[in-house]
């Protein structure tokens, strides 16, 4: 089993990356697992990844290289045993540190096991504000890669795009680096995948490292049960792209230049509506996706974010999310059992 570790922090592209990457491997008669590491209680990129042909499994609340280690061994066990996948695709929380995970996953004494290079992902239109508002980690983060992936370049211009090149090989001299956007499986993709065939050259590091507490960042998750919903899906996304931007508003109230990743779903019949948003400089993105996966009526949310305490962080997305839908009209329920929900309205009928 060839295991493949994708790290990068929140919002660099992991997802999209991850749904091209296994899209292609399958389609090439692999049998590819893929383990979803979310920094919440919920999890989400999970849905979005599930096709078939491929398996896609999450572990959630908390990282894969400090508290969920034993989650994480049990799930390779399982898989191992019952999927026997060629390729295992792992993608940590985005502040996670791919190398410590290799070094767990090898010391788990699965059979017949080979790993590609570490694989870290730097996002171009934003890796100035990342490295100046958490330089230690993201540096721990460029400096442990053996390919340093320059994804969204579809952002920036040529020059943006040559010096931050230059800075990353400043950083990490020996990483190959490659250049693409994510969105697109072009030659530059291709070229990436042919990279990930390569042998994994990286040194055994013996400090044992939290990178929760190295990258300082707080977070907060959950999910409500929308009881009864008369819109369809591009209500939906309408109503989703309104609660980031009202999100975004309230966290630059806090921490004008703040980075993280903010996701918001909600599964409706058999599509997933997500929406997420990843930092200050960025607009929300909202988009209608298909899914076979289970969840009906749950709207879920998952947020990390920089500089921000973890009681502002919750108090801005329960009062958003609660607002938006009260003033749509929709009736739901908490999984916070403290507050009390009654006052809620009925949804509208006739919408």
């Amino acid at each position: 089993m060839k295991v493949i570790i994708i790290g990068g922090f929140l919002g660099s592209g992991k997802t999209t990356t991850l749904l091209r990457l296994g899209r292609h491997l399958v389609e090439k008669g692999q049998r590819v697992a893929i383990i979803v590491n979310e920094i919440g209680e919920v999890g989400i990129d999970g849905e979005t990844l599930s096709f078939p042909g491929l398996i896609a499994k999450e572990l959630t609340n908390g990282c894969i290289c400090c508290t969920l280690r034993i989650s994480m061994e049990y799930t390779l066990q399982m898989l191992e045993e019952e999927y026997d996948p060629d390729i295992l695709i792992i993608e940590p929380t985005g502040i996670a540190l791919p190398l410590q995970i290799k070094e767990h996953v090898a010391l788990m004494g699965l059979s017949d096991i080979s790993f590609s290079p570490i694989v870290t992902l730097v996002d171009a239109s934003r890796f100035n504000m990342e490295l100046s508002q958490l330089p230690t980690f993201i540096l721990a983060q460029i400096k442990e890669a053996e390919i340093l992936c320059l994804n969204k370049i579809d952002l920036v211009d040529k020059k943006t795009l040559v010096n931050l090149t230059d800075r990353l090989i400043d950083i990490n001299p020996d990483a190959l680096i490659v250049e693409f956007s994510a969105l697109k499986t072009d030659a530059a993709f291709m070229n990436f995948i042919d990279l990930l065939a390569g042998k994994d050259n990286s040194l055994v590091s013996t400090q044992n490292r939290n990178s929760i507490e190295l990258s300082q960042v707080s977070s907060y998750s959950g999910k409500y049960y929308i009881n009864s919903y008369g819109g369809d899906r591009h209500d939906m996304a309408v109503i989703i792209l309104k609660m980031l931007e009202e999100v975004k508003e309230k966290i630059e109230s806090v921490n004008p230049v703040f980075i993280g990743h903010v996701k918001i779903s909600f599964k409706l019949g058999k599509f997933l509506i997500k929406g997420s948003l990843t930092s200050s400089q960025s607009k929300p993105l909202v988009e209608v996706l298909e899914s076979s996966g289970e969840g009906n009526g749950q709207l879920k949310f998952l947020s990390a974010i920089t500089k921000l305490s973890k009681p502002d962080l919750v108090q801005i997305l329960d009062s958003v999310i609660r607002t938006n839908l009260e003033r749509s009209q929709i009736k739901y329920e908490s999984t916070d059992n403290k507050v009390n929900l009654i006052r809620l309205t009925e949804v509208n009928s006739q919408k």
